[in-house]
């Protein structure tokens, strides 16, 4: 886990880099799978199952722009993470978010939570390799923005770039797929779904949000290609993506997979590794309260290397 700048200077933002980066690694863990239905319950789930399946896709993400909150799970690999596993809470206005990430760094029992409330992150993991922390748990640091368009977040590169977008904006993105395809009726989390699937490319997405015919459509098509930039897909690759919509017309889980690059430290495209992530919405428009850490459980991040580097 690192932090990539804090304060005005750039010895501070080197510092808390390497300083978080002792926090923790890669994220472990294993991912579930959506279970076929048996063939004589399949007529059950005709409801969103009867639509066109770029209709049916559309509708859902229509319904997603309702949405004020959600529990959800993440499982996959990530690009330079390896594989993740984590369980979240989070609510739209004000933008909060809670959130547990499973076997980070080199022990699967030392669990990372994090959270974002009124405008900073805060972290709780093993503040003891910082150095003396005076027994407080917590790392805090901001300005800090989580879920809304790419240039707007900022977490310091204690979240992969994957997990700084709102699951709800992701669910979204097969509607700029030209090649929808219904699969057929699942059971996903206990519910019964209809599966879809298609190609996200960036140019669909253009193509989706030159085409839109109103305000609400245009502001998704604009989200949607954001955040499809936002995952680091490989330049001119595409995105293979799977949809389960449930019997309300609403996203239940996605599955994106790609391949993924970056740049290095002397501007040349790399390959960053795989990208297969999978996203199951618990629980839609639950009650979720995130609070900030006691104070006096908190360390400023930015002011503990400011402290070391006048040391």
């Amino acid at each position: 886990m690192r932090f990539s700048a804090l304060g005005s200077t750039r010895r501070r933002a080197i510092g808390v880099a390497a300083a978080a980066a002792l926090l923790g690694g890669g994220v472990t863990g294993c991912g579930t799978e959506a279970e076929a239905e048996p063939e004589a319950s399949k007529s059950a789930s005709a409801g969103a199952g009867s639509l066109a399946p770029a209709e049916a896709v559309a509708r859902a993400a229509e319904k997603t722009a309702d949405i004020t909150s959600l529990r959800y799970r993440v499982t996959g690999t990530l690009p330079e993470h390896g594989k993740v596993r984590a369980e979240a809470s989070m609510g739209v206005q004000p933008s909060v978010l809670r959130m547990e990430l499973t076997g980070l760094g080199d022990s699967e029992d030392k669990p990372l939570e994090v959270r974002f409330v009124d405008g900073a992150i805060y972290a709780r993991g093993d503040t003891a390799v910082l150095g003396d922390t005076t027994g407080r748990r917590w790392v805090t640091a901001e300005p800090a923005a989580w879920g809304g368009l790419s240039v707007d977040n900022q977490s310091y590169r204690v979240l992969p770039r994957q997990l700084e977008g709102s699951p709800l904006t992701q669910s979204t993105l097969l509607t700029g797929a030209k090649d929808v395809t219904k699969t057929g009726t699942e059971t996903v989390d206990g519910t019964r779904t209809t599966h879809y699937q298609g190609t996200v490319t960036g140019k669909g997405l253009r193509a989706t949000q030159g085409a839109a015919k109103d305000k609400r459509n245009r502001q998704l098509s604009i989200n949607n290609f954001d955040q499809f930039m936002a995952l680091g897909l490989k330049v001119g690759s595409a995105l293979a993506m799977d949809l389960w919509v449930d019997e309300d017309g609403r996203a239940k889980q996605f599955r994106m997979r790609g391949e993924t690059s970056a740049l290095d430290s002397e501007g040349r495209w790399v390959d960053t590794g795989p990208l297969d992530m999978t996203v199951t919405f618990l629980d839609v428009d639950p009650s979720v309260t995130v609070e900030p850490p006691a104070a006096g459980d908190t360390v400023d991040l930015g002011a503990l290397v400011d402290a070391r580097g006048a040391g």
